[in-house]
């Protein structure tokens, strides 16, 4: 990805001698020590989100946003010795810097981890992984090409309770891999088995344009993005109610319902066949119903309306599972005692940095529930169903949903690899 800022690889990159591609605690040598505590991170965009990331792991030395009052506020919750930023690129050139937090609105995300991975930086990003599935399929190509550690910003898969489910993922996991309810399985994610759509992240359809805040640099905010007249229910917050910077409550929370779902059905290497949709007209955001459909006939189903109150989250041929781990079949919980667990998970993105071995949730698996979110959104925006080659990752014959996969961005950013 060629940047507009000439000075970024032709500065950044070579007056680093190449170096910047393999990060200082691989280097080793004479009198370097690295411990665990001691990896850097600089974290871009410092809003909300951001300043959670604040008490992630690491040692602070760089915040980076184009909002001066987001920028501020970072710089004095990051206390001395942490440094400032606009310009995402000026924390990339810094060879002092092991992990960047990416934690922009998402039509930032594929942009900024390629450039990081191009600046030898390992990568934590926040969900959604992309706006776009080809985004997606650009991220998993570079950070293969640089051979960067990256993860996702969501953890229900391998720790914390899952949402209205009142248990983690892992005995989840475990009913289902021993095939205790039995194959194919439906999965309901709806308001009934612990989950919350967020309808009320929709965009406004008529936006008065408004005078750009002296603090705001909205044309680097707007970035790849269409350019549209500056309101302040376009940026910050709100701006995931619309489709060129996130998905509504899709966007949202697509990837921490749908990504512990993917890893349970075991279909982290493939993506559905087939998505329905039930979507009304009168609001572009808004749906009803969304099923999932892959080839061995699991089938996921995106409950909008929560039109069934007693649904199972998990319902196969042998049995049906609710929350709370309440099942149909008897003794359930006391048979699974007695059975292998699944396989453990690095879980721990500064282990996983040090030994240079993938995170539990990375950009590949990452970028397939991904995909997931964004064959939903893809289908809400087209208002019909879809049928998706997860190999070929391209909807056949489908000229109109393929045009969705890549969608363009705005001179002079663009996502081509060097």
């Amino acid at each position: 990805m060629k940047l507009s800022r000439r000075n970024f690889l032709k500065t950044g990159l070579a007056a680093g001698c190449g170096l910047l591609i393999v990060p200082r605690h691989v280097l080793g040598g004479q009198g370097y020590t690295a411990p665990s505590d001691q990896l850097t991170k600089a974290i871009i965009g410092i809003g909300s989100m951001g300043k959670a990331h604040l008490e992630y792991p690491g040692r602070l030395v760089a915040v980076c946003d184009v909002d001066r009052k987001h920028l501020q506020e970072g710089l004095e919750l990051a206390g001395p010795g942490v440094k400032g930023y606009f310009d995402f690129r000026d924390v990339l050139a810094r060879s002092d810097v092991d992990i960047v937090h990416i934690v922009t609105p998402p039509h930032w995300h594929a942009l900024i981890s390629i450039a990081a991975a191009q600046a030898g930086k390992d990568i934590w990003c926040e969900k959604p992984m992309t706006r776009t599935i080809g985004e997606g399929q650009k991220v998993v190509a570079a950070i293969k090409r640089y051979g960067r550690i990256f993860r996702i910003n969501t953890w229900f898969r391998f720790e914390d309770i899952f949402y209205g489910f009142g248990t983690p993922v892992k005995p989840i996991k475990k009913i289902l891999m021993h095939r205790l309810l039995g194959w194919p399985l439906r999965v309901t994610v709806s308001g009934a088995t612990g989950f919350d759509w967020k309808f009320y992240w929709q965009g406004k359809t008529y936006l008065p344009p408004q005078p750009v805040p002296p603090e705001l640099d909205y044309d680097f905010w707007l970035g790849p993005a269409p350019y549209k007249p500056y309101n302040p229910h376009r940026v910050h917050v709100t701006f995931r109610g619309y489709w060129d910077y996130d998905g509504g409550g899709l966007g949202d929370m697509g990837m921490h319902y749908l990504d512990p779902v993917q890893y349970i059905l075991e279909k982290d290497n493939t993506s559905p066949v087939e998505i329905e949709v039930d979507a009304p007209q009168q609001h572009p955001d808004a749906w009803r119903k969304i099923v999932l459909r892959y080839a061995d006939g699991c089938e996921i189903i995106l409950d909008g309306e929560n039109q069934q109150k007693d649904v199972p989250f998990i319902e196969g041929p042998e049995g049906k599972l609710y929350p709370g781990l309440r099942s149909n079949i008897s003794g359930l919980l006391e048979k699974l005692k007695t059975l292998p667990d699944p396989e453990p998970q690095l879980t721990d993105f500064h282990q996983a940095v040090h030994e240079r071995r993938k995170f539990a949730l990375n950009e590949e698996n990452g970028h397939r529930s991904c995909t997931l979110v964004n064959l939903a959104k893809i289908a809400v925006r087209l208002g019909r169903n879809l049928k998706f080659d997860p190999d070929k990752q391209i909807f056949p014959g489908d000229e109109e949903a393929n045009r969705l996969i890549h969608e363009p961005m705005r001179s002079p950013w663009n996502l081509m690899l060097d």
